[in-house]
């Protein structure tokens, strides 16, 4: 199929979920079009399984996409430098200590604890699973997704000091995901030795020089932004930012474009707010970022939902995907736990306030295309489909069941001031 027609395609499926969930449903936008094509996709799942078959243009189009290079190499940096263009950094700094303790150490003991705990409960049901592909399920789903926690945050009403810690961890911590998932993946297949020294290694290259070049290409194009005031110019070099800074620094320079396109989008957002560009300016540039980021989002949730139909669904992939989502959020949580005591300034209390705002960051994480994205790029094997399978599970669940109650749990939980 012709890109035109993909591209065409996608858009209308977009456009379709997002009218008919604003027109009828009225859900979060990211929730919404995730379970109206989800839906549809089952829908046609079952149809076919009784026999009637369709010739959706879907099929044809998702066999056409490889979702882990469109994803990580295509839209992800737009929706990565969107998200962070319009956070405030000072929010993030007054938390830095918390954030950055749980997206490092926080992803590296969230991993084990998923992943050994999976393969312990897998044994347990009398399957068997390697080790190495429960540590790598491990690697892609502790980091909490930037794009679709920001999807769901961003109607709901949390308190600001939960809000920039969930929202800040996840700006970060997918830079030491992907390293554990890439050393794990390369040691599965037998391409390479893991040590102590290869993860420490690889994620300061990763993470370290994310930011460094973060800090450069944002420096500079910030620099360059306060002498014009011409919108088109502006949106221009945002895009040369985007799209060639991404590339140089994740291909060629091999650090974290990821890391480097969140740094990059929170430098040049909080400058211009204090730049001498005209305010008519700086308010057609964030909308003209408000409509890229709304677009992409919403596109990125049809694929998440149409997904399904690429995937080899068998008993056990669905017994697991089950199994896989308590086994997440109870390693998520006490994975966070001791950060947030740690950091928190409470006294003695600090264990109950930083229980409840474990619970919350617990059922805040939400997961999303990134961590398909990552599952896919695994070699074909049938482990590889139980990964795919437990990934795609612990993805729905969160942004469909955690993203439609976060709002309530929140309130219930009421974390005390301090937390």
């Amino acid at each position: 199929m012709k890109i035109s027609h993909i591209v065409a395609l996608l858009l209308t499926f977009t456009a379709l979920a997002s009218y008919i969930n604003y027109r009828y449903f009225k859900l979060p936008k990211s929730i919404g079009i995730t379970l109206l094509t989800l839906v549809l996709a089952l829908s046609y799942l079952l149809l076919s399984k009784f026999g009637f078959h369709i010739d959706l243009p879907a099929v044809s189009m998702l066999a056409s996409i490889d979702f882990n290079q469109t994803f990580l190499q295509g839209i992800l940096s737009f929706l990565l430098f969107a998200g962070a263009l319009h956070i405030n950094i000072f929010s993030l700094v007054q938390y830095k200590w918390v954030i950055l303790s749980l997206a490092t150490v926080g992803v590296v003991v969230s991993t084990l604890l998923v992943g050994f705990g999976l393969w312990w409960v897998i044994g347990l049901l009398g399957m068997e699973i390697h080790l190495l592909y429960c540590l790598m399920f491990g690697a892609l789903i502790s980091p909490t997704d930037p794009i679709a926690v920001l999807g769901v945050l961003k109607t709901l009403k949390t308190p600001k000091s939960v809000h920039a810690k969930i929202v800040g961890e996840a700006l970060f911590n997918d830079g030491m995901g992907i390293v554990l998932f890439l050393l794990l993946l390369s040691l599965a297949i037998g391409t390479t030795e893991i040590s102590g020294v290869d993860v420490s290694v690889s994620f300061l290259r990763q993470l370290g020089g994310g930011i460094v070049f973060g800090v450069i290409l944002g420096g500079m194009t910030a620099y360059l932004l306060r002498q014009v005031d011409n919108v088109e110019v502006a949106i221009l070099m945002t895009l040369a930012l985007v799209t060639g800074g991404y590339i140089l620094t994740d291909a060629i320079v091999n650090v974290s474009g990821v890391i480097v396109m969140v740094v990059a989008g929170l430098i040049i957002g909080n400058t211009l707010r204090t730049a001498d560009m005209s305010q008519s300016t700086i308010v057609r540039l964030d909308d003209f970022w408000a409509l890229i980021d709304a677009v992409l989002n919403a596109t990125l949730f049809v694929l998440i939902g149409l997904e399904v139909l690429s995937l080899n669904i068998t008993q056990q992939g669905l017994l697991l995907g089950l199994v896989a989502i308590p086994v997440v959020l109870v390693s998520r949580y006490f994975a966070v736990l001791p950060w947030l005591c740690a950091n928190s300034k409470t006294g003695w209390k600090k264990l109950r306030y930083g229980h409840s705002t474990s619970l919350i960051m617990t059922w805040g994480g939400i997961r999303g295309g990134i961590a398909i994205a990552l599952a896919l790029s695994i070699p074909l094997s049938p482990a590889r489909d139980v990964v795919v399978m437990m990934t795609y599970s612990m993805v729905l669940f969160s942004i469909i069941i955690q993203g439609l109650t976060i709002g309530s749990f929140v309130k219930k939980m009421m974390v005390p001031r301090g937390a």
